[in-house]
């Protein structure tokens, strides 16, 4: 194996881990700007891990040894998906055969799972509200997203999200087809539950509307930093599968030089900031609705998915 080669691997998850947080305050920034206000800075996610890092650990006395497990488990989850996908590179990299398209989804139901574990065994009230919530809204989001990567797999008839790439590069008639469009739709809607970007999904500590803070309501210090950290290092991913995968196939390295990757970095942000703001106007431009109202975007988002496997084999 060669030593360029290692170093391409190295830098497709460094992209994540180190780019995630950047993507977050992005996000943040652009919300409060949106909503007339200034906003913190786009650094401040590094500042507030920074900060955690330092901290003591408080763990409850209920606490079992799945409470220290689960932030592990999930930040070691999000470290492993971008060894699979394309993240700067338009062709597979030596450790990418280790699994495919539905394993990287897998593998990113398992991190959800270990937080939604994490929650239920700090042994406060919140935290089981909020796993009881987010298991309602992954009764349809979870089967969804593995029913657009059998859709993605149906449409280039291969499991590595590398062939899609190539396929709706050279093939503008499969960009542009219905199974191709409806994949785009469903997992754009996907994206507003799994990054949590609707309305229902707030960071305000408030019990109506915790579902995500109040699985982790009961972390402090470094534990806290690895969870906040695989959040935002799962929305990149997300992103950068939707983007490098299905919309926006172009922009990648194609040989693996310094300068190509360092290009295909900054095509990766800009192609993130598009996302975010889509998202962010997806965030402030919905009224806040009842919490079973969410269960129609998703059914939605099925369906489409449904349709898209429909179509491609039609």
């Amino acid at each position: 194996m060669r030593g360029d080669v290692i170093l391409q691997q190295i830098a497709q998850v460094l992209a994540i881990l180190l780019l995630s947080p950047l993507l977050h305050g992005f996000i943040a920034k652009m919300e409060e700007i949106v909503q007339r206000g200034s906003g913190p800075s786009l650094f401040q996610p590094y500042r507030d891990l920074f900060k955690l890092l330092r901290k003591e650990i408080v763990v409850p006395q209920t606490a079992s040894w799945v409470f220290w497990a689960a932030p592990v488990v999930a930040f070691a989850c999000m470290l492993t998906v971008p060894i699979l996908i394309p993240v700067l590179t338009d062709y597979p990299l030596p450790l990418s055969d280790m699994g495919d398209i539905l394993g990287g989804g897998l593998i990113l139901t398992l991190g959800g799972f270990a937080i939604l574990l994490a929650g239920l065994d700090s042994g406060h009230p919140y935290g089981g509200l909020g796993s009881s919530r987010e298991t309602m809204l992954s009764i349809l989001a979870e089967p969804t997203l593995i029913m657009v990567f059998v859709g993605i797999t149906l449409l280039a008839q291969a499991m590595l999200p590398f062939v899609v790439n190539h396929l709706l590069v050279a093939q503008p008639a499969v960009f542009w087809s219905p199974a191709h469009l409806f994949l785009v739709a469903a997992f754009f809607i996907l994206l507003t539950v799994e990054t949590e970007r609707l309305p229902i999904h707030s960071s305000i500590h408030y019990e109506i509307y915790m579902i995500g803070e109040a699985r982790i309501l009961e972390y402090s210090g470094p534990l806290l930093a690895l969870l906040k950290w695989a959040s935002w290092m799962k929305q990149a991913i997300l992103y950068t599968i939707f983007l490098n995968v299905l919309t926006i196939p172009w922009g990648l390295s194609t040989e693996g030089t310094a300068l190509g990757m360092l290009g295909a970095t900054l095509a990766l942000l800009g192609k993130w900031a598009i996302v975010a703001l889509l998202m962010v106007f997806v965030d402030t431009a919905q009224s806040r609705l009842r919490f079973y109202r969410y269960q129609e975007p998703l059914a939605l988002s099925f369906l489409m998915a449904i349709l898209a496997i429909v179509a491609r084999q039609v």
